[in-house]
């Protein structure tokens, strides 16, 4: 007898975080953002985490990146457990797995437009004359051509979240997390960068979470989860 073929890695969870807690500092003692938490985000799905401001949301994406440690609970990327990992580890992860569009932008003032953008693609051995034409090719999908030049000083506040979406796709990572990348944006602009995402997911067989006020967002999602200090519940879509 012919034993079956193993379960496919596209079907297990890109992202999957079991029993995360999390606590601030605060004058009364520490407070509890979230306990229990428990998420998984597969390919080609696109999630939304909505709820109110100071329930933990950017922290809880910092969390799954490894730029934050969890008070309890786990997280994997793509099989791999983070928190087995060092710091190294987690920095070569970040730059293989993973594309994070800051709510801050933290692009650096330093490097042109177009070497902002190619950064994770240099980062990870790329050819800079190839890194480069990518780059200058995510920013004509963002809605600036011929900028790759430009340096950050002479950017608006919508044009830097390009920059930093642009940055975040441009190595088609496999887990995206985005937090309010639509907050500093036109529109017609917010709704070109969600297609963006939402061809990452569709094409390139990307996990996808965001982090979002946006209705507009919300509502192109997969599945939208709120989160509160009881952890996250549904409000469209399958549960988290």
């Amino acid at each position: 007898m012919v034993a079956p073929p193993p379960e496919s890695l596209s079907s297990s969870p890109i992202l999957l975080a079991t029993g995360l807690a999390k606590s601030v500092p605060a004058s009364g003692g520490p407070r509890q953002l979230f306990a229990a938490l428990d998420l998984s985000v597969s390919a080609g799905e696109v999630v939304a985490i909505t709820g109110e401001s100071g329930v933990g949301k950017s922290t809880l994406l910092n969390i799954i990146a490894g730029l934050d440690v969890p008070d309890a609970g786990q997280v994997s990327i793509a099989g791999r457990d983070i928190a087995g990992l060092d710091e190294t580890g987690r920095a070569a992860l970040r730059c293989r797995q993973l594309g994070f569009v800051f709510q801050a932008f933290h692009v650096l003032p330093h490097l042109d437009l177009a070497r902002n953008v190619a950064l994770p693609l240099v980062l990870a051995g790329a050819a800079q004359q190839g890194a480069l034409a990518r780059a200058h090719d995510m920013l004509a999908k963002v809605g600036l051509p011929g900028r790759g030049g430009d340096w950050p000083a002479v950017l608006s506040g919508g044009e830097l979240q390009r920059v930093a979406i642009a940055r975040a796709l441009v190595h088609a990572p496999p887990l995206v997390l985005a937090d309010e990348p639509t907050g500093n944006l036109d529109p017609e602009t917010a709704r070109r960068v969600l297609d963006l995402l939402l061809a990452q997911a569709r094409d390139e067989g990307a996990a996808v979470l965001i982090v979002t006020h946006s209705e507009m967002v919300a509502a192109a999602a997969t599945r939208t989860v709120r989160l509160t200090a009881a952890g996250l519940a549904a409000t469209h879509g399958a549960a988290a």
